[in-house]
């Protein structure tokens, strides 16, 4: 698996949301811009703060993530 090392969670920042290179910029954020067909370039220009690597570990981290399988804890 590729280091998600640009990738982070804090209960902090945007309530706990997995945020990119340590801004406020939500994997969420990123994964919609890609999915209406902006291109990396273009959501460099709209996030100057961002780098090529925080868009490309976002959406590594949203196929990891819908990857797993959440199992119910019993009560």
């Amino acid at each position: 698996m590729v280091s998600l090392d640009r990738v982070s969670r804090s209960i902090d920042v945007m309530g706990g949301k997995a945020c990119v290179g340590n801004t406020r910029v939500t994997v969420g954020t990123v994964v919609g811009l890609v999915a209406t067909g902006k291109s990396v370039a273009e959501i460099l220009a709209a996030y100057p703060y961002l780098v090529d690597q925080d868009v490309m570990q976002a959406l590594a981290y949203a196929a990891w993530r819908v990857e797993e399988i959440e199992i119910p804890i019993s009560a």
